[in-house]
């Protein structure tokens, strides 16, 4: 018998695929440099499109994956309970509070998977993140964006949003791609505004990357608003974005509905590993985060001095607005080897690299652009 084939809007589906993945636009990452080079036909590109840490993993925590490779014939901890119960006494909370996934997106991923039904709304700004309308479109969710002012949260437009169908809201703070933040106590009042039965996502991919002035929702939301989850994780700041380890911190009974959809075994054995090191090697990791806030902020003059006005940058990247001209741009900055992120008629999202490889997007940028 030959395969089902039916054809919704201009795509061809082999077998009774679900009506909501079928319609569904794939996560895009960053270009790679080597894909950047074949399609050029240049040498030496540097990737600055996808927030990876630009350094080597620091030595402890790369000798503890190096050991713990030996044991990668066996699964690994499926609950990760040594790793949970070390993020709780890091952040000074309840281990029962903590709980593991591959990566802060695979936390995002389970949420979705907890709480949305088909036509239920998920409320959140946008421009954000974009893997929130594959999630939420992925379980028949219905994505309600509420537009950025001066690339910033509106926070009661968001609280305005929210309906008897709204099941979560999802806030990045700071946001990708604009790398804005929002304050724990702008936060609180929204949660004031909303019915405390409506989940709302802390999203704190970039967290070490902010200022302290921001609050920390952790402990000033989580005890306090039993519908609050914060996520985080150790891809950007810790260096071990290949590994895929993130954290949520929320309600014990929150934790519970997010562990019953938890891949089995989805934090590796190696990415367990990496993660207890790097709790106990923020001597060797701190001064690298340093670098790079340091990197940040100069990279930040040098484009603001151009000309160019920047939403404030609060992550290990900087959001340049320049339009119409995001998708040529970027291209331009490509054939030279230098590979950014393009929001298409929106702006271009630049990670803050090494001094040289900052130095060398600069002098393009300023080139293409002066």
């Amino acid at each position: 018998m030959d395969a089902y084939i039916a054809r919704i809007g201009d795509l061809v589906v082999i077998g009774n695929v679900r009506p909501a993945v079928a319609s569904l636009a794939a996560y895009r990452p960053g270009k790679g440099a080597e894909q950047a080079e074949a399609e050029h036909g240049i040498i030496d590109a540097i990737k600055l499109a996808s927030n990876e840490n630009p350094y080597d993993t620091v030595p402890t925590v790369a000798a503890a994956i190096a050991a713990a490779a030996s044991g990668v014939n066996r699964y690994g901890d499926h609950r990760a309970v040594d790793l949970r119960a070390a993020i709780g006494a890091w952040l000074g909370v309840d281990q029962n509070a903590v709980t593991v996934g591959c990566g802060s997106v695979g936390l995002l991923q389970q949420l979705c998977l907890s709480y949305v039904d088909p036509g239920d709304e998920v409320v959140y700004p946008w421009l954000s993140f974009e893997a929130y309308p594959v999630n939420v479109k992925m379980m028949a969710g219905v994505p309600v964006t509420v537009p950025l002012i001066d690339h910033r949260f509106d926070l009661q437009a968001v609280a305005d949003a929210v309906t008897p169908r709204t099941k979560i809201v999802m806030l990045a703070t700071p946001n990708n791609p604009t790398g804005t933040a929002v304050h724990a106590a702008d936060i609180k009042q929204l949660l004031e505004a909303i019915s405390d039965d409506v989940i709302v996502l802390v999203d704190e991919a970039y967290r070490e990357f902010m200022s302290g002035d921001f609050g920390d929702p952790v402990h000033d939301l989580v005890p306090h608003h039993r519908n609050v989850i914060v996520t985080r994780t150790f891809s950007k700041a810790y260096g071990l974005a290949g590994l895929r380890s993130g954290y949520a911190v929320a309600d014990p009974d929150i934790v519970g509905e997010l562990d019953k959809v938890l891949l089995a075994f989805a934090v590796n054995s190696l990415a367990q590993a990496g993660a207890l090191a790097a709790i106990g090697a923020m001597d060797e990791i701190q001064p690298k985060i340093d670098i790079l806030l340091m990197e940040r902020d100069r990279v930040v003059e040098a484009v603001s001095g151009a000309g160019w006005k920047l939403p404030d940058a609060q992550a290990n990247f900087i959001y340049i607005p320049v339009g119409a001209s995001a998708s040529e741009l970027s291209a331009g900055l490509e054939r030279r080897g230098v590979v950014v992120r393009p929001f298409a008629g929106e702006g271009i999202r630049v990670t803050i690299g090494t001094p040289a490889q900052n130095d060398r997007f600069l002098s393009n940028f300023l080139e293409l652009t002066g």
